[in-house]
């Protein structure tokens, strides 16, 4: 049997790093042990993740709420320059999306590819999440990168339920992107019918 690739908790390393590799085996336990001895919860590993971005993307909202608790800041971005929030969002964790919320969570934080929590929720058609961030504060017809809207971005990957809630919050189906485009032309140019459809003017 070959070696495990990665690190072992061990008492030789660190608390802080005891954290970090208890977090990625997924070691709740160990997490738990070293952050009660004083592990600073904002201890990032190579890539920038903390114990909490970690959780994130594993959609363990137990414990982010552990974390957040013990003092992990929501808002750190790693080197991707990805916030937990964002991260929640496109892997469509709705719990831990209202949670970060619930703790604060900047709205407006982009990634490296300028994308927030909104754009990756509408284009993943993660119509909770999308609902959520609505209710949070965001405004249904900002402009990203582009000047592309959520609902732009919903309708171009086809998620016709984000789409019928968009439009329900108020989303202008007239708005065009920089390349002078409707929701409905992105749609239809990615062959996305039924959406187009939805969002054709009268």
């Amino acid at each position: 049997m070959q070696p495990r690739a990665y690190a072992q908790t061990t008492p030789d390393l660190t608390l802080n790093a005891q954290l970090l590799v208890a977090a990625r085996n997924d070691d709740v336990v160990t997490v738990r042990r070293v952050l009660e001895k004083g592990a600073a919860p904002n201890s990032r590993n190579r890539g920038g993740d903390t114990a909490l971005m970690i959780f994130t993307r594993k959609g363990r909202a137990d414990m982010v709420e552990l974390l957040i608790a013990k003092g992990a800041d929501v808002n750190l971005q790693n080197l991707e320059q990805e916030s937990p929030l964002v991260t929640a969002a496109f892997k469509g964790h709705a719990p831990v999306v209202r949670i970060l919320l619930d703790h604060g969570a900047d709205l407006d934080a982009r990634d490296r590819v300028l994308r927030t929590a909104m754009v990756y929720a509408a284009e993943g058609g993660h119509t909770d999440i999308v609902r959520m961030l609505l209710d949070a504060g965001v405004d249904v017809n900002k402009p990203y990168h582009h000047d592309l809207t959520a609902l732009m971005w919903a309708a171009g990957a086809g998620k016709t339920e984000t789409v019928k809630l968009l439009v329900e919050r108020g989303a202008d189906i007239s708005r065009k992107d920089d390349r002078g485009k409707t929701a409905e032309e992105i749609a239809r140019d990615a062959k996305h019918a039924e959406t187009a459809v939805l969002l054709a003017q009268p």
